[in-house]
């Protein structure tokens, strides 16, 4: 049977340029052109995340004279991108007009919090979203000038979660009615629908954040509840590493690595996937791939089942300690 769906996430350095943005572009024609339904998941721009996240513990030290500069940093960051690459006047003031009032909400969170002395999880969640937020604007508009069928929707339409601000879990029912109803549609009209990751709503519509690898966290879920034969994860290296290619130069990329092993890694501390991401494409039995944004051609690595278990004992025994 011909593959149909694939959700694509792309990290904060496959968006973060002008350049990235681009390629990320390329990148989601030529999926589209493989397969019928595609699904695209951003995350905020690099850097973005910790900037919004710095501005709200200083005001809540009543400390808001960096605003000015964070401000500026983040309008010059994302306006850059948009004046270079979306070609349509009246699409580019648009997408800047709503760019700056997601910025001048982060302004008036954040006095708020200076008021008050204090960042509570609920409105650390609410920072924190704009970064994902402000992307979807800038991604969807930098795709749909490339003559691309888009529609951006943020994920707090449909990824239903409890009230654990800050490290909030998927309600799974919720998020799977939720999301058919909402993502089909679109995909059945030949559009693609380009997302925001790391973000869902608890059922009254508070924003929550997913915790730590929340974007493909993200993306794993809306995998798992379409269902999509394939999630991606883009990022800036060549796959899973055998080791940290910035300190051995002979580090070369893995293929394949099962589920299991990059539990472990993840345990010690290397930057790859969570566990928790994983957990959601396992029990769905669905492939994931590492690939790189700037070299799209290398295959990447593949994450697949233990061998040893069948993706059954073994699996659980893994999964229970998430």
């Amino acid at each position: 049977m011909p593959k149909q769906t694939l959700v694509m996430k792309f990290g904060g350095t496959s968006i973060g340029s002008a350049d990235a943005l681009k390629k990320a572009t390329e990148i989601i024609r030529d999926a589209r052109a493989e397969y019928p339904r595609v699904v695209v998941v951003t995350s905020a721009m690099s850097g973005v995340t910790d900037l919004l996240l710095d501005c709200a513990r200083l005001a809540a030290q009543g400390r808001v004279d960096s605003l000015p500069s964070a401000e500026s940093t983040l309008r010059e960051q994302h306006f850059a991108a948009a004046d270079e690459l979306i070609k349509d006047e009246k699409l580019c003031e648009q997408t800047k007009q709503e760019i700056d009032a997601l910025i001048l909400s982060l302004i008036d969170l954040c006095k708020a919090m200076a008021v008050l002395g204090e960042a509570s999880p609920r409105a650390l969640d609410a920072v924190a979203s704009l970064g994902e937020r402000l992307s979807l604007r800038l991604l969807s508009a930098v795709v749909k000038t490339a003559g691309i069928k888009v529609q951006a929707i943020e994920s707090t339409e449909f990824i239903v979660t409890n009230d654990h601000y800050q490290n909030a879990h998927p309600d799974v029912r919720a998020t799977t009615e939720r999301t058919r109803k909402v993502l089909d549609p679109i995909l059945g009209a030949g559009i693609i629908p380009i997302t925001t990751g790391f973000i869902g709503a608890t059922p009254e519509g508070a924003i929550t954040t997913l915790g730590r690898g929340g974007s493909d966290y993200s993306a794993a879920i809306i995998g798992a509840v379409l269902p999509a034969d394939e999630v991606w994860i883009w990022t800036d290296v060549d796959g899973i590493m055998t080791t940290d290619p910035r300190i051995v130069k002979e580090a070369r990329t893995l293929p394949e690595v099962t589920y299991n092993e990059v539990a472990e890694l993840a345990y010690y501390g290397a930057k790859v996937l969570h566990p928790k991401t994983i957990r959601p494409v396992v029990e769905a039995g669905i492939g994931l791939r590492i690939c790189n944004t700037f070299n799209p051609s290398h295959p990447g690595t593949r994450l697949i089942a233990n061998p040893a278990s069948n993706g059954s004992r073994g699996m659980e025994t893994l999964l229970s300690g998430l």
